[in-house]
């Protein structure tokens, strides 16, 4: 099984996670941050992975601390789970539909981070989430799994709906170039590996 936990601690948040690549998608989420939280289960129940995260900072003074903390760390367990990455499709793409939106993304698990972020969601509050923070979410995810991301909101109107279509395409890419396949010996690489 294809499992990695994390803990991270400082003067402004805690963060504890735990990730099974190989689940059924059970998201245990508990960040402080609510839609936040909503967020991270669409990436459990629409990857196909177990996900826990526990979280808690300085909330009160912004979320952003936390949510690009939560980043490094899901970031971080993703990359000890997926291990040598032996094996794996290596590349994934989803467009998936919320209503009004319409989300490409395309990664590839190449051991080299690099964030692609075209997803203009304005700066209107979703609820209390300030949707600027998802770009660093996802800075913070690619920097520490050693992911190549590409994110394109093609166009929405609702922050919910668009930010659920970069999460569910984002979750759906994943979980295609994460699962394994029999036919691959090794790493997908004519370079022999798969780490930068």
């Amino acid at each position: 099984m294809r499992k990695a936990k994390v803990k991270r601690k400082t003067s402004e948040t805690a963060v504890s996670v735990e990730v099974n690549l190989d689940g059924t998608g059970e998201g245990c989420i508990d960040t402080s941050v609510p839609f936040f939280d909503h967020m991270l289960n669409l990436f459990a129940r629409h990857g196909c992975i177990d996900l826990t995260v526990k979280s808690a900072g300085d909330t009160a003074i912004d979320d952003h601390h936390l949510v690009e903390d939560v980043g490094i760390c899901v970031g971080q367990a993703v990359r000890k789970a997926l291990g040598d990455r032996k094996g794996i499709s290596r590349y994934g793409s989803a467009t998936v539909p919320m209503d009004e939106s319409l989300c490409s993304v395309a990664m590839d698990l190449s051991g080299r981070p690099y964030l692609i972020w075209r997803a203009e969601l304005g700066r209107q509050r979703i609820g209390k989430f300030d949707p600027a923070l998802l770009r660093e979410f996802f800075k913070s995810f690619s920097d520490h799994s050693g992911i190549t991301l590409h994110i394109n909101l093609l166009y929405g109107i609702n922050g919910h709906h668009m930010a659920e279509a970069i999460f569910k395409a984002f979750a759906r890419a994943f979980r295609e170039a994460a699962t394994p396949d029999g036919r691959i010996e090794g790493v997908l690489s004519t370079k022999g590996t798969l780490e930068a």
